[in-house]
């Protein structure tokens, strides 16, 4: 009996010193800021910045600072909106899918995924606002809806997905602020009151820890059917319009496809940014890239199966506008964009990544930033081409009307919202640890309930 109870004792310690260990590497981010991380910031700033006179600009003087005409009326407004809520949808797919399917490996990575979804749907409804030519009309959304338009069922969702995302990012995040609280005692009073209000008094109770992980779980299984109605809803905004293109049944699941493959690579890219900037190979390692590469093979393939749908059936009749639309795209002038979004972005990625020797951090790393920038391309091609390809032919019109080319307003204006989220990121990043200590320690076989349970008993 006594040799158990020392046995016990000895792997308590080994736990305790792990849980130490982990601490420290996570926190140590947080005590300062380098140089470099400086620059960082001060250079989101600026571009921030010049958006913000970009659209000061827009405000004085209308939509007609933008390329914006009578025929292409979104632009890469439209196609950024769509990026961002493609982005977005990574943090259900990491932290609800995986949770709920127990795969173990995920947990290094959860708050990764779960901030740039938060980040990517802020934004996601700023640009709505920034796209309309009155702004100060958004009100009449809210006073006046009409449950007939898909535009209220976009608000309706984006706003429902955002309340659920943030709770999905803050819930785990709690007993880490703790420690932060707790840990982080020569931060300035600002953030130290920060620190106490967000921790809602946690001290690792056995009922603190049941209602935390119970409600993570009823978010886990909400938020799933809210993602995916976000992407849905969005693409109704497209196929409810009458315009060749936009006509498809296909549409829902063609954009919840490309919006995991666009929100994986971009946790890779995360998760390669921070293992360097932060030291973090220990846990972040080879193996959660090898995993997460495979993951990117897959959903490349899902997506490629619905590209498929989308475009072999109208290429296979070629009748009406819907040939003059496909001709433009497959031999006419978005030839270039769209066959390099489709080889570039999807079928060169799950070619490379078959291999082992890809599946390493820097080299799928490498492969995920084509994958997000023809993602980006991707959505401007699902708006632009088609805008300019109606059903009655364009005529007895201005040359630039039938034509679609973002001034330097819209390019400084959309550079600002991509700055934005960067900046919540990077901001986030700052003031809280980047690696979910308790869930992945849960992983490695050490339960910080029953240690905090031990803990409060002694007292």
């Amino acid at each position: 009996m006594e040799k158990t109870e020392i046995l016990k004792s000895e792997m308590l310690e080994k736990h305790h010193l792990r849980r130490e260990e982990m601490r420290a590497d996570v926190l140590r981010p947080l005590q300062k800021s380098g140089l470099w991380g400086n620059i960082w910031v001060a250079f989101l700033i600026a571009i921030i910045l010049i958006g913000g006179y970009a659209y000061y600009l827009q405000l004085k003087n209308g939509l007609i600072v933008t390329g914006l005409r009578d025929y292409a009326t979104w632009g890469i407004y439209i196609s950024n909106f769509v990026f961002f809520v493609a982005i977005s949808l990574v943090g259900a797919l990491i932290s609800s899918v995986l949770r709920l399917t127990n795969f173990t490996w995920y947990r290094p990575l959860t708050r990764i995924a779960e901030i740039i979804a938060v980040a990517g749907v802020i934004w996601a409804g700023l640009i709505i606002i920034v796209d309309m030519g009155r702004p100060d009309r958004i009100l009449n959304l809210f006073l006046h809806p009409r449950i007939q338009s898909p535009i209220l069922w976009d608000v309706i969702v984006v706003s429902t997905y955002l309340t659920t995302s943030v709770l999905l990012l803050y819930l785990p995040l709690i007993p880490g602020i703790a420690i932060c609280r707790n840990t982080l005692t020569n931060k300035p009073k600002w953030q130290r009151w920060m620190y106490k209000v967000l921790s809602l008094g946690w001290n690792g109770t056995e009922e603190q820890w049941k209602i935390m992980k119970r409600s993570i779980a009823i978010l886990c299984v909400v938020i799933i059917p809210l993602a995916i109605s976000i992407h849905t809803v969005t693409s109704w905004l497209f196929a409810t319009t009458l315009r060749p293109g936009w006509d498809s049944t296909n549409f829902g699941p063609y954009f919840v496809a490309g919006a995991f493959l666009a929100g994986t690579a971009c946790v890779i890219i995360g998760m390669y940014v921070f293992r360097k900037a932060y030291h973090f190979e220990k846990y972040l390692t080879d193996e959660h890239f090898g995993y997460m590469a495979k993951l990117l093979v897959f959903l490349a393939f899902v997506y490629a199966y619905f590209n498929i749908n989308e475009y072999f059936i109208p290429y296979y009749k070629m009748r009406g506008p819907e040939a003059r639309l496909l001709t433009d795209l497959f031999s006419g002038k978005f030839a270039g964009l769209y066959w390099s979004a489709q080889i570039l972005g999807m079928a060169l990625p799950a070619v490379l990544l078959m291999f082992k020797q890809m599946r390493k951090p820097l080299p799928v790393t490498l492969i995920s930033i084509p994958v997000v920038v023809f993602a980006w391309v991707k959505r401007y091609l699902i708006v632009t081409p088609i805008l300019i390809h109606p059903y009655l032919p364009i005529q007895n019109v201005p040359e630039s009307w039938k034509n679609y080319f973002p001034s330097w307003v819209e390019i400084a204006i959309v550079s600002a919202s991509l700055a934005g989220v960067l900046l919540i990121i990077t901001i986030f990043s700052r003031l809280f640890p980047m690696i979910s200590i308790w869930e992945t320690l849960e992983n490695e076989g050490i339960d910080l309930e029953e240690m905090d349970k031990l803990k409060i008993e002694k007292v």
